[in-house]
């Protein structure tokens, strides 16, 4: 029990006290491994506008692995399935009730899939939709409309998701958006440069709540 206890007091510790990010590879047969310059970009422009210090190449962690507990803020996303089994949930359960938070972004067809699989590690809750007053918003940038549009798909509105454990945070689905898109290289996509912008003040604005809540 005495190891028990100290095991989630380090990894407790580690998480916040880290300020890295991660890239969550799952099973099932979705994409996890797209957008690969997404998050490179969004770090960098997090460390060059609201003051971190964020390692430059995000690590990969697997859902199963202990390493996730490195970092608080972890990044999914992908097109596909999610499958996640029942250690996978266990870790990842105990990842989020130990500090860690969860920022899952749907770049089309993931949302079926993905909700089941949350089910699992939260069975006694449903998505909520944030408000355009939550403080993920404002925190750097003000976005007075909430989520913003980076690209179409099927032309619904942009919504933004979120589980919680003790009032705290830790799931943050972002559906009909696609900000990965916009941090991506411009490239990449094609956005204009006022979309992309938007898309990485909404991403900095994450970050930014996730480190200081």
């Amino acid at each position: 029990m005495k190891f028990k206890l100290s095991l989630c007091f380090v990894l407790l510790s580690i998480i916040s006290y880290s300020q890295d990010l991660a890239v969550l590879k799952y099973k099932g047969g979705g994409d996890w491994y797209s957008n690969p310059t997404a998050l490179p970009n969004l770090i960098k422009f997090c460390n060059d506008n609201i003051d971190t210090q964020i390692n430059a190449k995000p690590e990969t962690v697997e859902a199963s692995s202990i390493d996730i507990f490195r970092f608080p803020f972890i990044h999914m996303t992908g097109h596909g399935n999610v499958l996640f089994d029942d250690d996978e949930v266990l870790n990842i359960r105990n990842y989020l009730v130990s500090g860690g938070f969860l920022h899952i972004d749907d770049n089309y067809g993931m949302q079926p899939y993905i909700i089941k699989e949350l089910k699992k590690i939260f069975p006694n809750q449903e998505l909520e939709e944030l408000p355009t007053t939550h403080p993920i918003f404002s925190s750097a940038f003000p976005f007075k409309d909430g989520l913003p549009k980076i690209h179409e798909h099927d032309g619904k509105r942009p919504q933004a998701f979120g589980l919680y454990h003790k009032q705290r945070l830790v799931v943050l689905f972002t559906f009909e958006s696609d900000l990965g898109d916009g941090w991506e290289d411009q490239e990449v996509h094609n956005d204009p440069e006022d979309i992309r912008l938007k898309a990485l003040k909404m991403g900095a604005n994450i970050v930014k709540y996730v480190f200081e809540n």
